[in-house]
């Protein structure tokens, strides 16, 4: 019976496995940010601007065009007392007035602008260079996306690696502490020893509570980035995120000041100012324009006029612009400025950002060359200390100390893989080359 019920129960543990397992979604880290594209809020509140400045280009495009109006009116007319006083002197012969109880009136006009100051080409171009600007944000947008996804991403594989290798010197050290109380018992050691190494497997505990604590709030922050149930249990592997070669690694900021969304934005917005400065200088010049139109009349009784067509040159000229319209071109001029110098200090933020960059990876590849050592120099001296201590020539702090250094070494050396990989994205970012990377591999 008690056989039954340990299959049973290792049965069911198994299952319960195995459901949980089922519950982790891997994803690489290029389906990740495609996904986080294709659903984020920022994404699709970035691709609506766009669509309202394309609406507003088309809408500046249609003032080139003829207005075109047609309006109608019927009216009914009261029985008038109608009394016409030229007919007075022959009131003899005055014939009765005919019945007036109606009228209809219908006209077309047409309004074709000629010349208005330039305002309606360089209104053209004004809102031509917003919508190209709003497109460069949007791209840089997705760049952010893209930057916020890796570091989640980066985040969460760290904890997971941090992790497992914590789980793995746990067991070491429960086992120790096992031993330990034996040889305690035996009177081999003394009792302080085996209080040092329950208190070093205490240890591992909490950093092993407080990283997967860690890891359970990053993967929130990620699958709501990524729109995905709350509920969801990501899952990096190792070979999704570690294996792939770092290529086209910027040398200085030329790639940056060529390719960076947010500095093409800017400059067309530059060119979007200037247009503005044209706009508001063109009220100082007159308007003409072609109109024309068409107009029929039926007064019931009394008189029908059809075919009554004009044709003929519009002109119309706001004497007060002289006074009044010199303070708007300043305003504009004034606003154009402001996006210059608005430039230039971008262009100097992103100096510093990809010289930080730059720097930031260097270190994270130096660093990773001196952990990749130092873990084999912990491994080596742990396994020498513990050689000692078995035949008694190291003590238990000699011991357990090599040990923490073993594991802070591969910890450390886990880490410095993953940092050396999102400095590298970092990089790509801050040079606006992290977007085309991972629209070159999803194609």
């Amino acid at each position: 019976m008690k056989v039954s019920q340990f299959v049973f129960y290792g049965i069911l543990f198994i299952g319960i496995s195995s459901a949980t397992a089922q519950e982790k979604t891997s994803l690489t880290l290029n389906e990740a940010i495609n996904l986080a594209w294709a659903k984020s809020n920022e994404v699709t509140l970035a691709n609506t601007k766009v669509k309202t400045k394309k609406y507003e280009l088309e809408s500046s495009k249609n003032t080139q065009y003829p207005d075109v109006k047609l309006s109608g009116q019927y009216l009914r007319l009261a029985n008038a007392d109608i009394n016409f006083q030229l007919n007075q002197n022959n009131s003899a012969t005055q014939e009765p007035l005919p019945l007036v109880n109606q009228v209809m009136l219908g006209q077309l006009n047409a309004k074709l602008p000629i010349f208005s100051g330039f305002k309606i080409q360089n209104s053209i171009v004004a809102n031509q260079n917003l919508y190209e600007a709003e497109m460069a944000t949007a791209s840089q947008t997705k760049e952010e996306i893209a930057i916020r996804v890796i570091d989640y991403y980066a985040r969460l594989y760290k904890a997971q690696k941090t992790i497992e290798l914590l789980k793995e010197n746990q067991k070491t050290a429960q086992q120790r502490v096992k031993d330990f109380i034996q040889l305690e018992k035996n009177g081999i050691i003394p009792r302080n020893d085996l209080l040092k190494s329950k208190l070093q497997t205490s240890k591992i505990q909490l950093s092993l509570d407080e990283t997967s604590n860690n890891l359970k709030v990053i993967n929130f922050y990620l699958v709501t980035l990524l729109k995905l149930d709350s509920n969801t249990k990501l899952e990096v592997r190792e070979e999704n995120f570690t294996d792939f070669q770092m290529t086209n690694i910027p040398a200085n900021e030329l790639p940056a000041l060529e390719n960076r969304k947010d500095l093409e934005a800017i400059r067309f917005q530059e060119k979007a100012s200037e247009a503005n400065i044209r706009i508001a200088r063109g009220s100082y010049y007159p308007s003409i324009a072609i109109v024309g139109g068409y107009s029929a009349l039926d007064l019931s009784n009394v008189i029908t006029v059809q075919n009554a067509m004009n044709f003929g040159v519009g002109i119309s000229y706001d004497l007060s612009a002289i006074l009044k319209n010199g303070t708007l071109v300043k305003l504009a001029e004034n606003k154009f400025l402001e996006v210059q110098n608005s430039e230039l200090i971008l262009t100097d933020f992103i100096k510093m950002q990809v010289k930080k960059a730059m720097e930031d990876y260097d270190l994270a590849l130096k660093q990773k060359i001196v952990y990749n050592e130092a873990v084999e120099q912990a491994t080596e001296n742990y396994r020498i200390v513990k050689e000692k201590y078995d035949n008694g020539l190291s003590d238990t702090n000699d011991l357990l100390e090599a040990d923490v250094e073993q594991l802070s070494a591969k910890i450390n050396t886990a880490l410095a893989k993953a940092n050396t990989i999102q400095k590298y994205y970092e990089l790509l970012s801050v040079t606006g080359q992290l977007s085309q990377t991972f629209n070159i591999a999803q194609k």
